[in-house]
Formats: C-alpha cells, sequence, structure tokens
C-alpha cells in the first residue's frame, strides 16, 4: 500500500491528441490570417531543431542564437503542465499535469518526443493532488511530490502505479489546522518541490500558509505557523539512512523524522544546489516568491543563499532589510527584536530579482550543446505582472553564487511606457547580480503570440533545454538557431483610449453603472481586492472614482473580459472556477453556499459584460472553422471561429455594403495589420442571432 494522494474513481482522459498536424502554412509577424494555432502561438512551416527533434518554431523574444519549438499544446489535452524531467539514458521525459488549483486530478504522463503526433504522450498515473516536484534520485529513480508526500516509482513499468513506493507523508498540503486551532481547506502554498544533494539528503519546500500572515491590526506575537519544529514558510531537511536511499514506508513506520533547515521563506518553488554542494561554500540557492503587495515595483523577488539555522525574513522583512510595518511590535523585543537591521538570525537577500517576477525555476545549466551557457544559472520567471514571462541568465562564480554589482542595475519591465529600472528598495538603489534574458519575455501581440507563463525547467541530456508553462498549456524546447535575434514583435495589449471608450459606454447605461456599484461594493471590494492587487482603489476616491478603478483594472487585465462575450473571459472562468487557474477570490467555491445571494452576484458579473457594449449580440455562423473578418479599408483582420459571440453595432454597415460592423474586439484572432479599435467588419451571412 502507498500514501500518495490519490483520487479514486476519478475520470481517466484519453490519449493526448496531435501536436502538429500535416504541413503548416509558412506566418510572419503581423501577416497570417491562414496561419496555424497551437495554444494561441501562430507557427508556419519553420521549425526549431533537427531530425525527428524539429518542432514547428514559435516566435518568442529570444536571445541571439537561440529558438523555441512547440512540442505540445493544449491540443494534445494538456491541462496545467507544471514540472517536465528527463528519464537517465532515454529519450524520454516525464511531465506533471497539475490540473488546475483545487483538484485532485493531476496526472504523470510519460512523453516520448520522437513518436508520431498523436501518440506522443501516454498516461502513468492520474488522480494525484499537486504533482509538482520530478528530480531523478541519488538511485537514479524517478521521485515526484504530492501536496502531502514524496514518492518514487518506474514509469516504464507495465503497470507503474504499482511500482509507487512512498518515501515522505503528512507533509502540511492543502487542508491545514494552524497553532491557534484554525483549519485551512485550500493553504495558499501546498506544492512540495524539493532537490537531493550529493549525499542524498532530501530539502523540500514547505511553504507559506498565507501571503503574508497579517491580520488587520499590528501583531505582538511572531506567526504562530511559521514558528517550531515543524514550521512552514522553511525548507525541510530529511536525512536518509546509511547508503543514502531513503526506504519505502509502510503503514506501520514511523514518519521520516525532518528538521527545519531554515526560515522566514514564504515559497521556496525554484531551489538549485551547486554540484559540489555540500562541500565547504558551494552554493545552495533558493528564490523567493515574495508578497503581493498591489504596487507593481514592491516587494522585489529575491535570491537567497541558503545556510542551515538562518531566518530570511517571511514575514517580517521584505527586499533588503525592510521591516514589514505590521510587526513592528514583534521587531522591538525578543528574538526577532531588530530582525531586519540588526540581528545576526537574519540573513539578507544574495540578490534582488524583478518584483512579482514569481521565480518557480532554479538550475546550473550543464551540456554541450550550448557552451556560452555553461556553468551558469537559469532562473524562470512564471510571473502575472509585466516582470514576469522570462528566463534570466545570472554568471556565477566558482562556488555558483550569482555575482552582484554596484548600484544601479536594471531590469526590463514588458509593456511599459518605461522599459527598464533600476533594483530599488525604500531606502533607494541597490547593489544586485545583473543577468541576461534567454527568452525576454513571452507579453501579448494579437495573433502572434500568447503571454506565457514557464514553470518547470529541464536540461536534457543533450543540452537542448525543455520547459513547460502553464498559461497556454505547452511543452517547449529551446535548441540552437542559425543568425541574429529576430527583431522584438511589438506590445499590443487593450488600448487606454479602447477602456476609456468602454468605461464610457458603461457610465451612460444605467443599468450597467448599477451593475458595476454592486460588484465594485459586494465582489471587488468585499472578496477580492488585496489578493493580488488593489484592483485601482485608493483612499479618498469617490463612489464614482473608485466604480471606474475597479473597472479599468478588470479591463487591462489579459482576457478577463470580452464585450459581449462573458462566457469566453477568464473573468468568469475564474469566478466560477471552470478553468485551471486559481479560483478568484481564494476560498470562493464556499461563497454560493455560505453568503446569501452570491450566486446572483456572479451572474451580475456576466450581465455586466453581456450588455457592456450597445448593439446586439450574435453568433458567428456555423460552417468553416474560421470566419475571415476585414477593416473599414478592406485590409484583412483575421479570422474569428464558428460559434464566438460578437456585439453587431451596425446589422447593415453603411460604410461596407454586405457587411456588419461588430465590436468584440476580436483579440486573439486578430492578426497584427488592423488596429481599428472601433469596430471590424464582417459579412451578414455569417451571422445568427444568440439563442
Amino acid at each position: 500500500m502507498n500514501y500518495l494522494t490519490f483520487q479514486r474513481g476519478g475520470r481517466r482522459l484519453r490519449l493526448l491528441a496531435a501536436v502538429v498536424a500535416g504541413a503548416l502554412l509558412g506566418v510572419v509577424p503581423g501577416a497570417s490570417s491562414e496561419a496555424a494555432k497551437k495554444s494561441g502561438y501562430a507557427i508556419g512551416t519553420d521549425t526549431c531543431g533537427s531530425g525527428d527533434l524539429a518542432f514547428p518554431r514559435i516566435q518568442l523574444d529570444m536571445k541571439a542564437g537561440f529558438c523555441a519549438g512547440l512540442v505540445a499544446s493544449e491540443e494534445d489535452r494538456l491541462r496545467f503542465p507544471r514540472a517536465i524531467i528527463q528519464l537517465p539514458g532515454r529519450d524520454l521525459f516525464v511531465v506533471a499535469d497539475m490540473g488546475g488549483w483545487g483538484h485532485a486530478d493531476g496526472r504523470l504522463l510519460l512523453l516520448d518526443p520522437h513518436a508520431p503526433p498523436g501518440q506522443r504522450f501516454k498516461e502513468l498515473l492520474t488522480g494525484v493532488e499537486y504533482p509538482f516536484g520530478l528530480v531523478v534520485g541519488p538511485d537514479k529513480k524517478l521521485y515526484a511530490s504530492t501536496a502531502e508526500t514524496i514518492f518514487r516509482f518506474d514509469p516504464l513499468a507495465d503497470n507503474p502505479r504499482g511500482t509507487v513506493e512512498t518515501i515522505i507523508r503528512h507533509m502540511p498540503g492543502r487542508r491545514i489546522a494552524l497553532p491557534d486551532g484554525t483549519r485551512i481547506d485550500d493553504s495558499a502554498h501546498p506544492l512540495k518541490p524539493f532537490v537531493f544533494d550529493r549525499n542524498g539528503r532530501l530539502f523540500v519546500n514547505i511553504g507559506s500558509h498565507d501571503d503574508d500572515c497579517v491580520t488587520p491590526a499590528p501583531i505582538a506575537k511572531p506567526c504562530a505557523a511559521a514558528e517550531g519544529a515543524s514550521a512552514m514558510a522553511s525548507i525541510w531537511l530529511f536525512t536518509p539512512p546509511a547508503g543514502g536511499v531513503f526506504p519505502a514506508l509502510t503503514p506501520k513506520d514511523p514518519d521520516p523524522p525532518h528538521r527545519v533547515y531554515a526560515r522566514g521563506l514564504r515559497n521556496s518553488m525554484a531551489l538549485a544546489l551547486h554540484p559540489n554542494f555540500p562541500d565547504a561554500g558551494y552554493a545552495f540557492l533558493q528564490g523567493e516568491n515574495g508578497r503581493d503587495l498591489p504596487d507593481i515595483f514592491k516587494p522585489n523577488e529575491e535570491i537567497n543563499a541558503i545556510e542551515p539555522g538562518r531566518h530570511y525574513g517571511w514575514p517580517y522583512c521584505t527586499d533588503v532589510s525592510t521591516p514589514s510595518p505590521q510587526f513592528r511590535r514583534v521587531l522591538q523585543t525578543g528574538v526577532y527584536k531588530s530582525l531586519c537591521t540588526a540581528n545576526a538570525l537574519y540573513k539578507p537577500p544574495l540578490s534582488l530579482m524583478p518584483p512579482h517576477g514569481a521565480p518557480l525555476a532554479m538550475l546550473y545549466y550543464r551540456g554541450g550543446r550550448f557552451p556560452e551557457l555553461e556553468g551558469k544559472l537559469l532562473v524562470g520567471l512564471h510571473g502575472y505582472r509585466p516582470t514576469g514571462s522570462r528566463i534570466l541568465i545570472y554568471d556565477v562564480d566558482d562556488r555558483g553564487f550569482p555575482k552582484p554589482s554596484p548600484a544601479p542595475v536594471h531590469y526590463h519591465v514588458s509593456c511599459v511606457a518605461d522599459p527598464t529600472r533600476s533594483f530599488q528598495t525604500d531606502a533607494g538603489e541597490v547593489a544586485a547580480a545583473p543577468f541576461e534574458e534567454l527568452i525576454s519575455g513571452w507579453h501579448r501581440v494579437n495573433g502572434v503570440r500568447p503571454q506565457g507563463a514557464p514553470v518547470g525547467m529541464t536540461v536534457a541530456e543533450d543540452g537542448a533545454i525543455w520547459l513547460v508553462e502553464d498559461k497556454n498549456r505547452t511543452v517547449i524546447r529551446i535548441d540552437r538557431a542559425a543568425g541574429d535575434a529576430a527583431a522584438p514583435l511589438p506590445c499590443e495589449a487593450r488600448s487606454q483610449a479602447m477602456i476609456d471608450q468602454l468605461a464610457a459606454f458603461v457610465a451612460r447605461d444605467a443599468q450597467n453603472t448599477v451593475r458595476l456599484t454592486t460588484l465594485r461594493k459586494s465582489l471587488v471590494e468585499k472578496h477580492c481586492a488585496g489578493c493580488h492587487s488593489d484592483f485601482g482603489l485608493k483612499p479618498g476616491q469617490s463612489e464614482t472614482d473608485k466604480d471606474g478603478a475597479a473597472l479599468r483594472f478588470m479591463l487591462s487585465q489579459d482576457g478577463w473580459i470580452y464585450p459581449g462575450d462573458p462566457d469566453a473571459g477568464r473573468l468568469r472562468t475564474r469566478l466560477r472556477g471552470l478553468g485551471a487557474e486559481k479560483l478568484m477570490p481564494p476560498g470562493g467555491e464556499h461563497l454560493p453556499k455560505t453568503e446569501p445571494g452570491y450566486t446572483r452576484l456572479l451572474d451580475t458579473a456576466d450581465l455586466l459584460v453581456a450588455k457592456m457594449v450597445p448593439g446586439t449580440r450574435m453568433r458567428i455562423k456555423s460552417g468553416p472553422p474560421q470566419r475571415k473578418f476585414f477593416g473599414r479599408t478592406n485590409k484583412e483582420c483575421g479570422e474569428i471561429p464558428a460559434a464566438k459571440v460578437v456585439v453587431v453595432t451596425q446589422r447593415s454597415a453603411v460604410d461596407k455594403p454586405g457587411f456588419s460592423r461588430f465590436f468584440r474586439p476580436a483579440d486573439s484572432y486578430l492578426n497584427g495589420e488592423c488596429t481599428d479599435d472601433d469596430g471590424y467588419y464582417i459579412r451578414q451571412e455569417f451571422l445568427v442571432p444568440v439563442q
């Protein structure tokens, strides 16, 4: 018997479908309404790689000499891929597909990149709760994690489930009890990335139970969940018996003992050991995911040099020695007196990283394919802000530590007026380790590429870099490319003029004005503000200004709202828990039962979106998979799939006979040729009323 957190009787999915199909038509930026699309990427005949490891090349802003190939996509029924590892001596990979947040239907998949499209994936284990960590252990076996366990198994066995051996169990998972007896059904950071050192010791991330351990009043006691022998917000160390390999646990065995190796680490999703660790002086690095403050530039993320027994600040310190005002009483006396500024227990960051970048992967590159990367540190920034969606390259010293430079040190910010910014804290500019960017960003360009969110990353035995990114549900392989780097593609988000126009539509509609106020008061202010942003709400704003700020914030978020089509937007899927992303607000699955009128509130959000633009909601007629649409001057703007909903503002367009003018805008269906913010045109016969 094993102790995996399996969901019995869960639905099984069929083998994953085709990765790429047939010969694809050519594509250049902004010029391909006929290009094939995979997970939102426009792809053509260009490939990345060679032989049967040549995959459709996708367009990213990349360092010269590198390219990215799309190995698998959401069309292969990937739902939420989060980690990838190669099996030793085999050109096969295991992918952890978490399924989504709030689910226990994660899977471990076997990927054969040499197999024909449609036959590249095989399900190994299903019904796994939050699979994330994937590591080849000191015994060359494959180890994986759930929210509460670490186990090993044989992915090549006829029955992989029958080979599962749990070695660690009963770690704090999704459902936990805090020291004061409070029970949490969905802890904020339940994932368990882990690493082995050369001696077989096992280091595991035990993430914090929430963002900041803060209650409304200033706090007089240390954060209880981060204290004691089983502290959260820490790294736990498990030491194997003689021989360096953990035994499989039986029901009668006691849980393996652990010790808290380092504390004050909010969520250690990115861990990297130098190959010579634990020899004296060699690096054990952690990438810290900092607090979710609403300021886009506060706090910075961190690279920490982990040492046993040290405290790294959470929740009392941010950035470099910046005390948290909520804990000023804790920092005045006791063991944490002056922790952030004058206490030997605290170890400040080795370097800052871009704020809110969310480092979820970190490794030292070892491989012959890219000599210029040999020995360097690669860090993937998952990120929800303009500082994320990229892969960083750090030079390191002989012991594996990134090398800080004096201030100012600059980093890039995607799609903003000022594209560079120096590392700063409340005290001003600070030193930091400079870096290059292997991938500079996946920021949205309509019809050309989606935003991306890299998570798991590994170096294959042939030296190629493989990664998974969960926003677009893809597996990507990075290889050598000839020639210079392609020119960066332009940023093209919903313009401020478009946001202003949509806000004006709402302001002129009395019913939608009431709907917006209701949503702002009963949903945004009550449940959402402060989770990842303040929604633009500031002290001293009038009620009208608050409504406008909340609406503009929602309209500026990628894919949240498609006017006229509430079913298509991420706002609806996140509020109702219909997709892989975290439910918004956290714990929202209970609100329809515990809060009277909450379901009606969600319906109000749908109505606001559906009626945002004055006009008639109509559906693209079935028939060909795509219907072309045009600008006023007959320029082809893109293709929109059958069954999509648009708002028709002129059934018979006065300036284009035979066409209807519609407003969506089409967003991902644009090919980049058109910037007509006030409408697009499609043949009248391609539209049918919404039933």
